[in-house]
């Protein structure tokens, strides 16, 4: 072949391998604009914002599963360190979402905080894409409502044990009455059983009549002024015959008085339930202080016992629903197991609390506290 042709042929190789190669390149520069695109796609506008004021834990995440913004509610719930996910359910729940494009909702249990071994919170989490490159991960703490949800199911389970047993003991009295309808002594020993049964049904039915009341209703929204020392004076009033009863001396010891805001009924209540419980439990022949001191801006009432003491470990559960110490002693007392209860809402619903201190032995001492209402107090003291 002459040497001619040999350079055609390399000049048209040539020629063909340069336009492939510009092809090629092309080819590849058309993609990285398209990664490059990908990659500077910015947040949605006003998406770091929105974060940041979502009531959920908000996380955004890029491509690579590193974490760009993140929320308080987030950092607080423990959920990012550094730029990763502390969760791996949630960073699992992320890799699925990159795989299929469709969001996805879990429920989950997550280890809160690290000092200590941390705690428990119930989490309900979605996790959604954003855009092409980002991924947002929202996270709702459920625990509290979880815990509510809890105690609205142990409340109907305990009132229905507990309504069982005086309409139970009721009606086992009316039959032997029935039966006994020729002995005058055992019928009225038997009526005076009912009636005692009847009057715990009552004061069962009227203290959860007034727990859903108090729970219902914020006393603040329209809230009354009134004197600490009146609500005092009429709690103790109301249990001067029970005290006479057991030979014990109420002793009310106004040192400050102070008006507080919210309802008068209420308060009361509270502190007559204090008061009613401290001589329910205190020997005979005993004495129960009141005492009520203000002290920067909080009144303070305390109403103390000489009874048994409570032991440490019942001390925290003492103004649950139901909870008796001494479920014996209650039936013998009369007891419900609603009145700390209900002074424990009545604190909370005037902006308040309630403590207890007490020691087996050495009797117990437990403090009312509520915000002392501004401006001048009432002088006089009952």
């Amino acid at each position: 072949m002459d040497a001619s042709w040999y350079v055609l042929l390399a000049i048209l190789l040539g020629f063909a391998i340069g336009a492939a190669s510009v092809h090629l390149l092309g080819l590849a520069a058309q993609r990285g604009r398209q990664v490059m695109a990908i990659a500077s796609e910015p947040i949605p506008d006003g998406i770091t914002a929105m974060v940041h004021v979502l009531e959920s834990a908000g996380v955004v995440l890029d491509g690579s599963n590193q974490v760009i913004v993140s929320s308080p509610g987030a950092q607080a719930l423990d959920l990012v360190e550094g730029r990763t996910l502390r969760a791996h359910e949630i960073a699992d729940a992320v890799r699925r979402v990159w795989s299929t494009g469709e969001a996805e909702v879990l429920d989950m249990t997550h280890r809160r905080g690290r000092l200590g071994g941390g705690h428990d919170v119930q989490l309900r989490v979605r996790v959604a894409p954003l855009g092409n490159r980002f991924m947002l991960v929202l996270a709702a703490d459920r625990t509290e409502e979880l815990r509510l949800a809890g105690v609205r199911r142990d409340f109907v389970a305990n009132i229905s044990h507990e309504l069982k047993t005086p309409i139970g003991a009721l009606t086992v009295l009316a039959e032997a009455i029935e039966a006994g309808a020729e002995e005058p002594e055992r019928v009225r020993s038997f009526a005076q059983r009912m009636q005692v049964e009847a009057d715990r049904l009552g004061r069962m039915t009227k203290e959860l009549i007034d727990l859903s009341r108090i729970q219902a209703d914020d006393p603040l929204d329209h809230a009354d002024r009134f004197p600490i020392a009146q609500v005092v004076d009429i709690a103790v009033d109301r249990n001067r015959v029970l005290a006479d009863a057991k030979r014990i001396r109420i002793m009310p010891r106004v040192l400050e008085d102070a008006d507080v805001l919210g309802s008068e009924e209420l308060v009361t209540m509270a502190v007559q339930n204090l008061i009613s419980n401290a001589v329910q439990y205190s020997p005979e022949a005993t004495h129960v202080g009141v005492g009520v001191r203000v002290v920067d801006g909080v009144v303070e009432v305390a109403i103390t016992d000489k009874g048994v003491g409570i032991p440490a470990e019942e001390q925290e559960r003492v103004f649950e629903r139901f909870y008796r110490i001494d479920p014996a002693r209650s039936r013998v007392t009369g007891g419900t197991g609603l009145g700390l209860s209900i002074v424990k809402h009545v604190a909370a619903s005037h902006g308040g609390e309630v403590s207890l201190w007490s020691r087996p032995g050495q009797g117990s001492t437990f403090t009312l506290r509520l915000p002392a209402a501004a401006g001048p107090a009432h002088k006089e003291i009952a």
